[in-house]
């Protein structure tokens, strides 16, 4: 058992914490018995696992379950446990993971494409609410937040196994390439003329979002044949791009529903 926190694999652990890290040693953090779970049950590669016994002790069936999918197994005091974790409070397992080439996300009927989220929670919100409204795939900027930073996979609450996902080098022209395939491209804009529920969302759609502070570029702007908006009360700005993608994903539900 690994007590020590000078130990060599807490070191390389403790370095996925960073986006230098993760690039460094293509690997990302799994951290919490929900997010093994749904990782095993997409049954995707591990690298290395860390457990204390005490959470061993009570997930004998998800610990073999991961030991089929994991290169190297290790049992670590709970003071380790708290030195490689990104959270206050782990709950007693932690894993390393390859980071995998994503291979573009096939949107045909119901995509959202999202240019330079910074905040790591609001990206793992998204994720999470395009998978439960049964969005086809995400598409991201490649100057947003790391699509393997720890918090995007702890909001995502395990969607970011269910949910196709691509980093793009060029949203505009990605966006512009479906546009040519026919899908309706939306454009969330401030001072659109029309609302998300006065825009046919039935026919094959991408909703486009823009950073939390400076919306989108001009670029993906032109790009849209709607934009749309969700109207404010009175001295309210803005809602959180998480809560806007929610708003007009379930809009898109709602509308296919009937």
């Amino acid at each position: 058992m690994i007590t020590s926190i000078q130990n060599p694999l807490v070191k390389e652990v403790r370095r996925l914490h960073s986006s230098k890290g993760r690039r460094d040693q293509q690997l990302f953090l799994l951290e919490g018995t929900h997010l093994l779970e749904e990782a095993c049950a997409a049954k995707h590669c591990l690298a290395t696992v860390c457990c204390t016994p005490e959470w061993l002790d009570q997930h004998d069936r998800l610990w073999e379950q991961i030991c089929s999918l994991a290169d190297r197994t290790e049992l670590v005091s709970a003071k380790v446990l708290e030195s490689i974790a990104t959270t206050v409070q782990p709950d007693g397992i932690i894993a390393t993971a390859p980071r995998t080439a994503t291979a573009p996300a096939e949107l045909s009927t119901l995509g959202i494409a999202l240019e330079t989220i910074q905040d790591p929670g609001n990206l793992g919100a998204i994720v999470r609410t395009a998978a439960a409204a049964n969005a086809d795939g995400l598409l991201l900027s490649a100057d947003s937040a790391d699509l393997d930073h720890p918090k995007v996979l702890r909001a995502s609450a395990g969607a970011w196994f269910k949910l196709p996902m691509a980093v793009t080098p060029d949203l505009t022209a990605a966006v512009s390439g479906y546009k040519n395939r026919g899908m309706q491209i939306l454009a969330t804009v401030a001072d659109a003329s029309l609302t998300y529920w006065e825009v046919d969302l039935r026919v094959p759609t991408l909703i486009v979002l823009g950073n939390e502070g400076s919306g989108l570029s001009p670029e993906l702007r032109s790009l849209a044949d709607r934009q749309i908006q969700i109207p404010l009360g009175r001295g309210v700005e803005s809602l959180n791009v998480s809560i806007a993608g929610a708003l007009i994903l379930y809009e898109a539900q709602r509308q296919r529903s009937h």
